[in-house]
């Protein structure tokens, strides 16, 4: 006999997308007290941002992250909801030119950019209201005098004529309070900035320990000696002032990637760490591992859709 129940047809699983996601999973952190967003955040502007940034990324092989608004498989869905929930937990917009997405292998990161790095400081710490950077070339009048183990910027004259990035020596950068003295200074030397370049999984320099003329760091060494500065000044503030884990954890999540990024097999261990966002394999996923004698796994996802000021959110 044909009951009701057995007759009951279960409805076609939809996907849910990235935006879906990780809107969810904000949510979860907002109402748990993980997560407390900045007052002038929007959410939803910036996830709209990160859908339009998204359609731009290609990876080493010029390949697309995006095609038309779908995701090609170049990274795994979850490595792209985990650097997008980054982006969020970190208060960042893509829009702002505060962070830019980058592929390593299969998985997505979000990494901050300087503009990035010195709005996450200020978040963590009010104090921070103006912010003093640049780079020192060779011929230039620079000092810096050190009080109580804290340095500061005494002077600081340039020529125009000593303004070449082959001449650069040092860099600084200064978090200011609201009377524009220092909170925390960094200065670097040339010689420190080249080492941290080298931790760079796109590898600006050649076996023969020579700066790549055609890499980022050759052809913009002012902007990347600056990143790398400000960038320190940063960390510094964020781990000295922030006391939300949430925040931290997300932030050592992206650089452990980014870290891990020069090994491929490192990448895709590291690549969803942290607090997750777990994403079922896609149907023809396990079809296929079906194929090759493994385990098939029947999964259903459920159907959502989300809209922001009476408009469809971006299904990415």
């Amino acid at each position: 006999m044909t009951t009701a129940a057995s007759e009951k047809k279960t409805p076609p699983a939809v996907e849910k997308s990235v935006v879906d996601i990780v809107s969810e999973k904000v949510n979860e952190f907002l109402k748990s007290g993980q997560l407390d967003l900045p007052r002038n955040y929007s959410l939803d502007n910036a996830l709209k941002s990160a859908y339009l940034a998204l359609n731009t990324v290609e990876d080493k092989d010029h390949r697309p992250v995006m095609t038309d608004g779908k995701l090609t498989g170049i990274c795994t869905k979850a490595s792209i909801a985990n650097a997008v929930l980054d982006m969020v937990v970190q208060g960042l917009n893509p829009g702002k030119k505060q962070c830019y997405f980058i592929v390593y292998g299969n998985a997505l990161s979000c990494r901050r950019s300087y503009f990035g790095s010195m709005a996450v400081a200020e978040m963590v710490n009010p104090a921070i209201k103006d912010w003093g950077y640049d780079v020192v070339y060779e011929g230039d009048t620079f000092k810096f005098g050190i009080l109580n183990g804290k340095k500061s910027v005494v002077e600081h004259v340039q020529a125009l004529e000593d303004m070449d990035k082959v001449k650069i020596i040092a860099a600084y950068a200064m978090a200011l309070d609201k009377d524009g003295r220092p909170v925390k200074t960094e200065i670097m030397t040339i010689e420190e900035i080249h080492q941290a370049w080298k931790m760079s999984p796109t590898t600006p320099f050649d076996n023969k320990g020579e700066l790549k003329e055609s890499s980022t760091h050759g052809k913009f060494a002012r902007d990347m000696a600056l990143r790398t500065v400000i960038n320190k000044v940063a960390k510094f503030i964020i781990n000295a002032s922030s006391d939300n884990a949430l925040l931290l954890e997300r932030i050592n999540r992206a650089d452990n990637l980014a870290d891990a990024a020069t090994v491929q097999a490192e990448i895709e261990e590291k690549a969803n760490t942290g607090s997750l966002i777990m994403i079922p394999e896609e149907k023809t996923q396990i079809e296929e591992k079906k194929n090759q004698g493994e385990e098939k796994v029947v999964v259903e996802t459920e159907s959502a859709e989300k809209k922001s000021n009476g408009q469809r959110a971006p299904s990415f």
